[in-house]
């Protein structure tokens, strides 16, 4: 009953949104979302036949010249393109879709014996999990079963975490960044498939740390913290991709509200819906959130209003809050739903959606990598397009 009764007031707040956008000669919520997969599902295709013939080749992002950049499987990137692939092929099951998001997740596959980065969950479970959870083949599982094991050898029980990086060994000795929440979802899903405890506890016991020593008191996170390997205590607290280590970098919010509610929705502990309310409510009441939600690069780059955006930190955002609205029992949910309706609409406008065959096949426009380091500043990012289709699937199934 409690159930039906959220739903009943789901799609009444949907419905009323509908209602006020419809008054304000808005697009009807369900033609944005149609739009914006048809659009994304064109550029795909586009992307998918340019490099067909590039063996081995992953689009990532765009240089400076403006020609596109791609990868091999080892790039931490390497596994969001097959996903969305698989997405749109949920979205639209045609044969042309299924060949290309095998033929590119088959691309991947490498990375499956890596070790020496946390990456492997973003390279494998985009890519193989999407795969699977749609086919059910079964050397999706096993490849995914290999490279779990190749992630766990970053773990270190005495310490509780899983290692993010390996360079830097003069200021860090055991980094851990907030990008790593979104790993948990790969291990996540092998403890289940695997009935292997050793995935579950590993999991729950970084989210904890993270929750633990990542957060400023307003719940903002810091991008990395280092411990130190005897104590197993925070040595150094960085903000490393963002303007200052006291800064909230815009996606590193992203990864944590998006990885906190993952975790609540995988495990069912109160604890990380909780924490995931707050670091929303963080981002959805900062004063330094444009109009359209769509976040500067940084919440506290000095230079707002003239500076960058980050749509992939949009997409990302309102993946997460879509999911929070229906994990949430409160009065909150609708907010979460709302705001994650206001940014869809952002990214879905023509100043960050692509016209089909620009933009070098990419969906969105004005995301940003690491303006610290001038690398992918004011670009298309293949993460950011991967979170949008997400988010619109999700939107998509709640109307």
């Amino acid at each position: 009953m409690r159930k039906t009764f959220k739903s009943i007031l789901l799609f009444a707040g949907l419905l009323t949104c509908t209602c006020a956008c419809q008054s304000n000669k808005q697009e009807p919520l369900s033609d944005v979302i149609n739009r914006s997969l048809d659009v994304a599902t064109q550029q795909s295709i586009l992307m998918a036949k340019a490099l067909e013939d590039q063996e081995g080749r992953l689009p990532t992002t765009t240089n400076k010249d403006g020609k596109l950049k791609t990868s091999n499987y080892s790039w931490w990137c390497s596994g969001f393109f097959p996903g969305e692939l698989w997405y749109l092929y949920e979205n639209n099951p045609t044969a042309e879709l299924k060949k290309y998001a095998e033929m590119y997740t088959s691309r991947v596959e490498p990375a499956k014996n890596v070790t020496n980065n946390h990456d492997v969950g973003f390279m494998l479970y985009c890519s193989f999990g999407n795969g699977f959870r749609l086919t059910k083949n079964p050397h999706y599982l096993d490849v995914m079963t290999t490279g779990a094991k190749s992630l766990a050898t970053r773990y270190r029980p005495e310490i509780g975490l899983i290692r993010s990086w390996d360079f830097n060994k003069d200021k860090w000795q055991y980094p851990v960044i907030i990008d790593n929440m979104m790993n948990l979802e790969f291990l996540s899903f092998i403890a289940k498939e695997t009935g292997d405890s050793f995935y579950s506890d590993m999991i729950n016991s970084h989210a904890k740390k993270t929750m633990e020593h990542h957060f400023r008191p307003d719940y903002s996170s810091y991008h990395v913290i280092s411990y130190d390997t005897i104590t197993g205590l925070p040595h150094a607290k960085n903000t490393h991709q963002g303007y200052a280590d006291e800064s909230a970098w815009a996606r590193g919010q992203a990864w944590a509200v998006y990885g906190y509610t993952m975790m609540a929705r995988e495990t069912g502990d109160n604890a990380y819906l909780e924490h995931a309310k707050k670091v929303a409510e963080f981002i959805m009441n900062h004063p330094n959130m444009p109009e359209d939600k769509v976040p500067y690069w940084d919440f506290n780059a000095p230079d707002i209003p003239n500076t960058v955006r980050d749509a992939s930190s949009a997409a990302i955002i309102a993946s997460a809050l879509i999911e929070l609205s229906q994990l949430d029992k409160t009065a909150q949910s609708k907010q979460y739903l709302n705001y994650a309706i206001d940014q869809i609409r952002s990214l879905a406008s023509p100043v960050y959606l692509a016209e089909p065959g620009t933009n070098n096949n990419f969906v969105l426009m004005h995301s940003t990598g690491h303006l610290p380091g001038n690398s992918e500043v004011d670009v298309p990012l293949s993460y950011a397009d991967y979170y949008f289709v997400e988010a619109l699937l999700r939107l998509k199934k709640l109307i």
